[in-house]
């Protein structure tokens, strides 16, 4: 199985900017209005509050790869069905200040465990779909892109 993945010194880099990101971030989320959170991010079908609530998600299913994936060589993960979560959740619902404050305490945990994460297990495949599979190391890094991507259209 060949596997997509980027080096160490990559996944560092990603680990730092995550940090960087955590510290920047929430006060600029908190200072959108509770208005302007419930609507859509420019040029976006969902809202900012989903956004983040999709951050969330994003989170909670990579928590399960940081962990899992150290103790295997190749593991399968179920698919995140994007828009299925974002309904059954509905983040449109909850209050912009709670969701923020969620999407940065788990965040602040994922940046503990990725710093915890052995630099030997970076190479270890994930399956999340089957044409798919990629290492721990990739799924590290593509987490902070990923992070990175939303947050400027939240931000814009």
């Amino acid at each position: 199985m060949d596997a997509k993945g980027p080096n160490p010194a990559a996944v560092a880099a990603a680990i730092e900017r995550l940090g960087a990101v955590l510290e920047q971030a929430p006060p600029q989320l908190l200072a959108l209005s509770e208005s302007d959170a419930a609507a859509p991010a420019a040029g976006m079908r969902w809202t900012r509050k989903e956004l983040v609530g999709h951050l969330i998600d994003s989170a909670s299913n990579n928590h399960q790869r940081f962990v899992r994936a150290q103790q295997q060589a190749s593991m399968s993960f179920p698919r995140y069905v994007q828009d299925e979560w974002i309904a059954a959740q509905g983040y449109r619902d909850r209050p912009w200040g709670e969701l923020v404050e969620l999407w940065r305490l788990y965040n602040r945990h994922l940046l503990h465990v990725m710093r915890r994460v052995p630099q030997a297990a970076f190479a270890n495949v994930c399956v999340v779909a089957a044409d798919e599979p990629s290492t721990l190391g990739y799924h590290m890094a593509d987490y902070v892109a990923h992070l990175e991507h939303h947050l400027g259209q939240i931000l814009a």
